[in-house]
C-alpha cells in the first residue's frame, strides 16, 4: 500500500518509506567511487590527488541545491500539513526556479575564478592544472547538480521516494558506463571523468524537472507559474542554512585536511584521504538517506500539530540510528583492506597508509549518525538556527580544532582521528539541544 506523510508510522512503515532515500544515497556513493576508481587506476595518483584536492571548492558552489532542497522541502511539507496545497505548490515552484537561476550564476563564477581559488587553497604546481581542468568541466553541469540535490528532498515530499531512487540509479548507471568509455577507452582522462559526472547529473536533475511540470504528475507537488515569495524564500534558505553551512564547512575543513596532510604525509596523504572520502560515502549514506527520507514526515506532523506521532518518530529514529551505527562501524573495520585495495593496490606504501587511516577514521561511525539526525530533526521542525549550530560545530568548529591540535600529539594518526573527536563533542551538544527544546515542540513524554 502507498505510504502517505499523514500516516501513523510504525518501525516497519518508517523503514519502508525511507528505504528508497537510503538506497539512493548509497547508489550515489557507489558511482562516486567508480569515478575515483577510474581516475586513480587509469589516469594516475597525481590527477587523483588533484581531483580530491579541488572537490571542496566544487561542493561549495553546489551547496545552494542542498540548502533549497532540505530547507525548502521542510517548509513545503509543513504547509501541506497545514492543509494549504495550492500555496505549497507555488512555493515549491519558486524554489526550483531560484535553484536554476542560482546554478547558472554560480557556474559562471566557478569557471572564471577556479584558478585563483585553487591557488588560495594551496594547490601545488604539480596538481594546479589538473585541478583547474577538472573543475571547469564540472562547473558546466553545476545547475543540473543543484537540481538533482534539490529534487532528492522534494520527491520525498511528493510521496515519490521510489521515483527518486529510480532516477538516482539511472543517473549513477549513466555516470559509470560513461566513465568506462570516456576514461578507460577514449583516454580523455580528467575531462572524461568530469563529462561522465555531468551527464549523469543531467539525468538526475532534468528528469524530475519534466516530471513535476507534466500533466501526468499526480503527486501532491506540481511545477507551475508562481509569484515571488520573499518571506518563504527567506524561511527556506534560513531553514536550510545548516545544510548549506555543513556543505561549506565540510569543504573548508577538507581544505584544512589537505593542508595538514601535505605537511605530514605529502600527496600520498591526500590520495589516502580521497579514498576514505569515497568509501566513507557508502557507510554514512544510510544516515544521510534516513534523514532525507524522515524529515518531510517529521515536518508534516509538526505542521499538523500531531505531537504523539512526533514523539514516536523521534524515538524510533534514535533507535534505528543506533543499530545502524553499530553495524556500519563493524563493517568498516572489517572491510578496510579490501575497500582500500580497490583504489590503491598498485602502491603498497599508500595502501598501508590508507588501511590504517580508514580504520581510525571509521570509529566516528558510532557517533556520526546521531548528530546528522539531530541537525536534520531541527531542520524538519523549521528551526534552521539550531540545526545550523549543530552542523557548524560538528563539521567546522570542533573538527577544525581537532585537525589542527591532534596531530601535535598523535602525528599523522591525529588527523585520521579528528572526525571521531569532533563527533563525540558534538553528540553532547545535540543531546542537550534535543532535551532543552522538548517542551517547545512537544516531543517529550510528558507533553500532550
Amino acid at each position: 500500500m502507498k505510504i502517505r506523510l499523514s500516516d501513523h508510522f510504525t518501525y516497519g512503515k518508517l523503514l519502508r518509506f525511507v528505504l528508497p532515500c537510503v538506497v539512493m544515497m548509497t547508489v550515489s556513493s557507489v558511482y562516486s567511487i567508480v569515478d575515483g576508481f577510474f581516475v586513480s587506476n587509469f589516469v594516475g595518483k597525481t590527477p587523483f590527488a588533484a581531483l580530491n584536492f579541488i572537490m571542496p571548492a566544487i561542493m561549495i558552489l553546489g551547496g545552494l541545491g542542498f540548502m533549497i532542497g532540505t530547507g525548502g522541502s521542510a517548509l513545503v511539507a509543513k504547509i501541506l500539513g497545514e492543509g494549504d496545497r495550492e500555496k505549497a505548490n507555488k512555493v515549491f515552484s519558486m524554489l526550483i526556479y531560484v535553484t536554476i537561476f542560482g546554478g547558472i550564476v554560480l557556474s559562471v563564477l566557478g569557471i572564471v575564478f577556479i584558478r585563483p581559488m585553487a591557488r588560495l587553497m594551496g594547490a601545488t604546481p604539480n596538481i594546479l592544472e589538473d585541478c583547474v581542468i577538472y573543475a571547469r568541466v564540472i562547473f558546466l553541469g553545476n545547475t543540473a547538480f543543484m537540481l538533482q540535490n534539490a529534487f532528492q528532498s522534494f520527491l520525498v515530499v511528493a510521496e515519490r521516494p521510489h521515483m527518486g531512487l529510480v532516477i538516482s540509479v539511472s543517473s549513477g548507471v549513466v555516470n559509470m558506463v560513461l566513465d568506462f568509455f570516456f576514461v578507460y577507452l577514449f583516454k580523455w582522462e580528467l575531462v572524461g571523468a568530469a563529462l561522465a559526472t555531468n551527464i549523469g547529473q543531467i539525468v538526475g536533475g532534468v528528469i524530475p524537472l519534466f516530471y513535476f511540470a507534466s500533466k501526468k504528475n499526480k503527486s501532491p507537488l506540481r511545477l507551475m507559474k508562481c509569484s515571488f515569495y520573499p518571506k518563504e524564500l527567506f524561511l527556506s534558505l534560513s531553514n536550510g542554512l545548516s545544510e548549506f553551512v555543513t556543505n561549506i564547512s565540510v569543504s573548508v575543513v577538507g581544505m584544512l585536511y589537505n593542508y595538514q596532510l601535505l605537511k605530514y604525509a605529502g600527496e600520498d596523504g591526500i590520495s589516502a584521504y580521497g579514498v576514505i572520502m569515497y568509501v566513507n560515502f557508502i557507510f554514512v549514506g544510510f544516515f544521510f538517506g534516513y534523514s532525507v527520507g524522515a524529515s518531510p514526515v517529521i515536518s508534516f506532523h509538526y505542521g499538523a500539530q500531531n505531537r504523539k506521532e512526533l514523539r514516536g518518530l523521534l524515538k524510533k529514529s534514535l533507535i534505528i540510528t543506533g543499530v545502524a551505527a553499530g553495524i556500519m562501524t563493524i563493517l568498516a573495520e572489517t572491510l578496510a583492506t579490501p575497500l582500500s585495495m580497490i583504489f590503491v593496490s598498485y602502491d603498497q606504501a599508500l595502501l598501508s597508509m590508507t588501511v590504517n587511516a580508514f580504520r581510525l577514521y571509521s570509529t566516528a561511525f558510532l557517533i556520526f549518525g546521531f548528530n546528522v539526525f539531530a541537525s536534520s530533526f531541527f531542520t524538519a521542525l523549521n528551526n534552521g538556527v539550531l540545526s545550523a549550530i549543530i552542523s557548524v560545530c560538528r563539521t567546522f568548529v570542533f573538527q577544525a580544532a581537532a585537525v589542527i591540535l591532534l596531530p601535535i600529539l598523535l602525528d599523522l594518526n591525529g588527523i585520521w582521528l579528528a572526525l571521531t573527536a569532533a563527533e563525540g563533542v558534538t553528540l553532547v551538544l545535540s543531546a542537550l539541544l534535543i532535551l532543552l527544546c522538548g517542551k517547545k515542540y512537544g516531543y517529550l513524554k510528558n507533553q500532550n
